[in-house]
């Protein structure tokens, strides 16, 4: 149903506009109406209209390569969303849905052009929402860059691998080397000093026996601890990777979105440049 023009007084956007201006405005956007967890669009839909939140809250959310829902905006009272891929006249890349029972103005192309031929000064305040939700992207990729691989590595190693790590940590350190030579060193020792009734004489063939043990199972750990290690460098770079990727992307949507709508509004100066100013 058409919009109250009295109801656009309250959205930030259209507050400079004057009666006459509201009213062919309001004569052109819709009102909607969406129920609690009503879905108002998803990704891959075909922007044909954008929304602007009069009541309630709305979530805009999109899912990763991982299938985990990110959410991207949150706007409330007088915020557009599915703004920019309405204006590039390009499917939904993300999803819409309503937090609680909401009420919102449905906007097109055409409601745009007439507005900003009308009022110019309005690209300024597009542009200016343009730049909120670019800064709330990079915040986003800041977020999701910040995932701590050894968080991811913790999730996925079993009992045997952390004991790996623990004895391979153990084995090359300073106390383990201390506690061995004190070891060996009363271990020769006392059965040195007990001669005749020592039960390992010297040249202490139970100690080389137990020595040839140690090192038999002490090897294979150590490399189980470096293939640990290969596997973590690994799952970095990866991470690494996948952050750079979505930064570069989520960037070069953005800046084509913004060209966009420059070119919209360098237009439309043109226009109204052209167009005869009417005499008093």
């Amino acid at each position: 149903m058409p919009c109250n023009a009295e109801e656009l007084r309250h959205v930030p956007l259209f507050e400079l506009l004057d009666d006459d201006e509201a009213a062919v405005l309001a004569a052109q956007v819709e009102v909607r109406h969406f129920a609690s967890r009503q879905r108002i669009f998803k990704a891959g839909d075909p922007a044909g209209q954008a929304y602007i939140v009069m009541t309630g809250s709305v979530r805009v959310f999109a899912t990763d390569e991982d299938q985990q829902e990110v959410t991207v905006d949150e706007p409330t009272h007088g915020d557009f969303f599915g703004f920019a891929s309405m204006m590039c006249e390009t499917p939904h890349q993300t999803s819409a849905v309503a937090v609680e029972e909401c009420t919102c103005l449905e906007i097109g192309r055409d409601d745009i052009a007439t507005l900003l031929t009308r009022r110019p000064m309005a690209g300024l305040d597009m542009l200016t929402m343009q730049a909120r939700q670019f800064h709330t992207s990079q915040q986003l990729v800041r977020s999701r860059a910040n995932r701590n691989p050894n968080e991811v590595i913790e999730e996925q190693e079993t009992f045997g691998e952390r004991l790996a790590d623990s004895v391979a940590r153990f084995g090359g350190s300073w106390s383990f080397i201390i506690l061995f030579a004190i070891v060996l060193i009363t271990y020769s020792s006392t059965n040195i000093v007990l001669k005749g009734r020592a039960w390992d004489p010297y040249p202490f063939i139970l100690l080389n026996l137990f020595l040839s043990m140690l090192a038999a199972i002490q090897a294979p750990v150590i490399m189980m601890s470096q293939n640990r290690q290969d596997l973590k460098d690994r799952v970095r770079s990866e991470l690494d990777f996948d952050c750079n990727r979505r930064a570069e992307t989520e960037i070069q949507s953005l800046s084509q979105r913004l060209s966009l709508l420059m070119d919209k509004v360098e237009d439309v100066e043109d226009l109204i440049r052209k167009t005869p100013t009417p005499s008093l």
